[in-house]
């Protein structure tokens, strides 16, 4: 007799994990199911090397947050966040820019632009405002303006009158949603130096857009939807690597009763009479559950899990037009000691290793970038995150060695005059020659590397394109267009089929809020 659950969810990441907890919490009996023998998805800590726990794909914790972290208990189990020393971003030439203090911010602007240090603190205040309005949209469950039953205008209207005080802040909003990232901050700021820094997570934060190209002033709130202040704690690395964050997820539902199953890929969703009544497993086995709820990508769930003769042929349509071609790829390395900045200045910094450094010298560096894998290829000098949590953590790296993870934009999905079979080496060379022109030696520090381009994290994460949010975020793809229309509440076109991964409302990033969202729609249809 198969077993029985009131859910099962098809995937170990931290959101699928988050919607397990909650619902476990709640006194139901939950199945997690994940395809690999780790857990945690893309939010994962692998033994690449021995002795090392490599953050393979996630890198860092930005975005988790506090009500979760709190309302799971994850500190209790395991769940501890190691303060990280300031953001150093390179600019080259003996030229950089600390994000440390008011002070020590303002002081290496006022080196660039006066008047954009003195800017800097309206421009803070403003896109905090906007970061306060978007945060409480983040626990929204997006309406449908184009539903007309009874109970979707409701939901409408009542998700109107709740920013009925929003006032002048809409055309703010406005300004977000349409505006490029280089006409938005040109408003405040003067220095390419100054552009080049604040926009950088627009060209190098996952997202396949650049800092010219309209709508992209969006992905600049990004950083202002966590509140950094409350116990939960502030952001930073995880200790021991983002698969700790996964890991307490789980040790939480589970202490409540929560399965999670490893090396356990899912076949099919199966569906009766237009209803989810379970999964079938690729060994054969079958388990049966009240409801299917599915963190996979939405592609991966309709062109891979669920016979299309269940879904209506536009809403499929739909689906295939997600657009989700990734530029981002991932470089981790084992290294035998640490690299040396050359443009670093521990004395004026007033730390001794920067932890957190980034490169992005100038606004058109960035975006040659972007156009270089537009066109098929990548640059030979490359925008890059470079962080050390060794340096700071001793569980992620051997006695003596040293763990660097790099988050790097832009390559592309595929190359216009080879494969990644052949791809990969070359790309790993502009990185280290990147970082080489940075931190003379670089090369020599390095043990071992591995290089996923997007193909690899398309393959190793199940993530469509490679796409790290399984998906652009961008206006033609949030809030009630997330994934597609008519699909935004967390539910599918087919009863009791859920959703509650990066593809569904508010997207990718590590925030948790898709699964806890996904969870409340579903405890409130009464399962």
């Amino acid at each position: 007799m198969a077993a029985s659950y009131d859910a099962i969810i098809i995937g170990g990441g931290h959101n699928g994990l988050v919607c397990g907890a909650y619902l476990a919490r709640a006194g139901r009996k939950v199945c997690v199911l994940e395809r690999r023998d780790v857990i945690g998805g893309a939010a994962v800590s692998e033994a690449v090397w021995p002795g090392y726990r490599v953050s393979v794909a996630s890198y860092t914790m930005a975005l988790l947050q506090p009500r979760i972290i709190q309302e799971l208990e994850l500190a209790r189990h395991g769940y501890a966040v190691i303060r990280p020393t300031p953001m150093v971003h390179l600019y080259g030439e003996g030229r950089s820019l600390v994000f440390g203090d008011d002070k020590q911010l303002h002081a290496g602007m006022s080196r660039f632009s006066a008047a954009d240090a003195a800017a800097y603190p309206r421009y803070r205040d403003h896109m905090a405002r906007l970061g306060a309005t978007v945060s409480r949209m983040l626990w929204e469950i997006p309406p449908d303006p184009a539903a007309t039953d009874l109970s979707s205008r409701l939901r409408l209207l009542r998700f109107a009158w709740r920013y009925r005080n929003i006032g002048e802040q809409f055309y703010d909003l406005y300004d977000v949603l349409t505006l490029s990232a280089r006409d938005f901050l040109g408003r405040w700021f003067q220095a390419d130096e100054t552009i080049a820094a604040l926009g950088f997570y627009v060209a190098c934060g996952g997202a396949t857009t650049t800092l010219s190209a309209p709508g992209s002033a969006y992905v600049l709130l990004r950083g202002y939807v966590r509140d950094h202040t409350t116990s939960a704690g502030p952001a930073g690395f995880v200790r021991g690597g983002m698969g700790s964050i996964s890991e307490a997820i789980a040790a939480s539902g589970q202490a409540h009763g929560m399965e999670v199953r490893l090396g356990a890929p899912v076949a099919r969703v199966d569906v009766e009479a237009g209803r989810a009544t379970g999964v079938t497993l690729e060994n054969g086995e079958t388990l049966r559950a009240k409801c299917v709820i599915s963190n996979a990508a939405t592609k991966v769930l309709f062109r891979r899990l669920v016979d299309p003769a269940h879904v209506p042929v536009e809403f499929l349509a739909r689906v295939d037009r997600i657009r989700d071609a990734s530029h981002a790829f991932k470089v981790n390395l084992a290294m035998n000691r640490l690299p040396v900045f050359k443009d670093f200045d521990a004395a004026g910094a007033g730390f001794d290793y920067p932890t957190q450094v980034r490169i992005g010298p100038s606004v058109d560096y960035l975006e040659q970038a972007y156009d270089a894998a537009r066109q098929g290829g990548f640059a030979s000098r490359l925008p890059l995150v470079i962080l050390t949590p060794s340096k700071l953590d001793a569980t992620v790296a051997p006695p003596g060695k040293h763990l660097i993870s790099i988050f790097g934009q832009h390559a592309p999905y595929r190359l216009r005059d080879s494969d990644w079979n052949t791809g990969r080496d070359r790309l790993r060379d502009a990185v280290f020659d990147t970082l080489e022109a940075h931190a003379p030696g670089f090369r020599d520090c390095v043990d071992d590397a591995q290089v996923l381009a997007p193909p690899d994290l398309e393959e190793r994460f199940a993530l469509p394109g490679g796409h790290v949010h399984h998906g652009e975020l961008s206006a033609d793809q949030i809030f009630f267009r997330r994934p597609v229309r008519g699909a935004a509440d967390y539910r599918t076109p087919i009863a009791g089929l859920y959703q509650c991964g990066a593809s569904v409302h508010p997207g990718g990033g590590v925030t948790g809020v898709p699964g806890h969202n996904a969870a409340r729609v579903i405890l409130a249809s009464r399962l």
